[in-house]
């Protein structure tokens, strides 16, 4: 009889925390099949903004250790995918600029932080100037070029500079499913999983609604979907997120991403503008709504008014896996051979470099490095 194949590794879900678990694994030689219960890297990864925040003002304080290490390894993350895949991954470094919110500004380490006021006349030229007519009145008034620059730092308080970097993440996860493929990962798509298989009380692989496959490890990056599968019913929830693009008049309108409290814009170096977002808990609808795009392009334009000559390229929505105390769900689950990485929220992509690493050493039984407590399932 010919043998049934098996894996070391099932990973269930496509998106950039399984691919990226993928790769890392297959480069110690561990055999990996990838199911995904549609398109590899179509959900919450596509549908992903891309900032690569790293800011305590806006980082949980359990999550800050494996934030930092994450962006401090994006740089070669990015570098190695675009060099397997012969891809560009769009990963820019021009920095954010922050206008802070109420919550940052009774955030109690906002005066432990260095932070640093954005010269918006030096950052963004572009949008930060003055009408013609505007400028040419102050002027007559005997106000000069450094007095001009002042006025327009007034009209935008609280903005700060941030050293973040931003991703495409369509093109990252595209770029990471090639190097995935490159490296021989298998794949089984259109093929949900619908419960992990036990034998004596140990993981030994999954069922799908086509058909089952083995291995002696299994890892659930199901993302929102990750609470769905037997036998654990991990407390992950989609959280919905509407965005749109905008095609700016220019391609270099906008350096910098802009984040306020109302909106946050994202450049592309091809000249898209990303418009984001909404946090809504509308389980799995993924519809958009025409007034909501609508009220985030208007946001938009009242903070950068020379995006009125901006169109609407496309709007969408994707759904985060939430878990109840927002924090990402990474480690050994009570069943032996059975492990979870989900959960990341509105960080999958900006996490996905670390999680890999920590993921391959527990599945290897290697130190993590990391302490890794805060996100243990049996917290729930």
């Amino acid at each position: 009889m010919p043998s049934v194949k098996s894996w070391d590794v099932i990973i269930i879900g496509g998106g950039i925390i399984g691919l990226s678990l993928a790769i890392a694994l297959r480069k110690r030689g561990a055999t990996v099949l990838i199911v995904e219960r549609g398109e590899p890297g179509r959900e919450a990864s596509h549908a992903a903004g891309g900032m690569l925040v790293d800011s305590p003002l806006e980082t949980m304080p359990a999550l800050q250790p494996l934030a930092a290490a994450s962006t401090h390894m994006y740089p070669e993350f990015a570098h190695e995918l675009e060099v397997e895949s012969g891809m560009k991954v769009d990963l820019r470094d021009y920095g954010t600029i922050l206008f802070l919110s109420k919550e940052h500004i009774r955030h109690p380490q906002l005066r432990t932080i260095p932070l640093c006021p954005a010269d918006l006349s030096e950052l963004e030229p572009a949008w930060a100037k003055l009408t013609l007519d505007e400028e040419f009145d102050l002027k007559e008034e005997g106000f000069d070029t450094e007095d001009v620059a002042m006025v327009v730092d007034t009209m935008h308080p609280n903005a700060y500079y941030l050293k973040e970097r931003c991703v495409d993440p369509r093109a990252l996860t595209s770029a990471a499913l090639k190097t995935a493929r490159n490296r021989r990962a298998d794949f089984s798509s259109g093929d949900p999983v619908t419960t992990v298989n036990l034998s004596d009380g140990r993981a030994v692989g999954v069922t799908t609604t086509k058909t089952t496959f083995l291995a002696e490890k299994v890892v659930n990056c199901a993302g929102a979907w990750s609470g769905q599968i037997p036998p654990h019913t991990f407390p992950t929830r989609p959280v919905k997120g509407q965005m749109l693009y905008l095609a700016m008049p220019t391609r270099t309108l906008l350096k910098h991403v802009i984040r306020s409290p109302q909106v946050y814009l994202i450049p592309r170096s091809d000249g898209r503008l990303l418009v984001g977002t909404t946090v809504e808990e509308a389980g799995f609808d993924k519809r958009t709504d025409p007034a909501t795009i609508q009220r985030l392009y208007r946001a938009a334009l009242q903070l950068v008014p020379k995006l009125a000559d901006a169109r609407i390229l496309e709007d969408w929505a994707g759904l985060r896996p939430g878990t109840p105390d927002a924090l990402p769900i990474l480690g050994a689950t009570s069943t032996p051979g059975y492990y979870v990485a989900t959960g990341h929220f509105r960080d999958g992509i900006m996490l996905a470099p670390i999680t890999a690493q920590v993921m391959s050493a527990v599945l290897e039984g290697r130190d993590p490095e990391y302490d890794l407590s805060s996100f243990s399932p049996a917290r729930f």
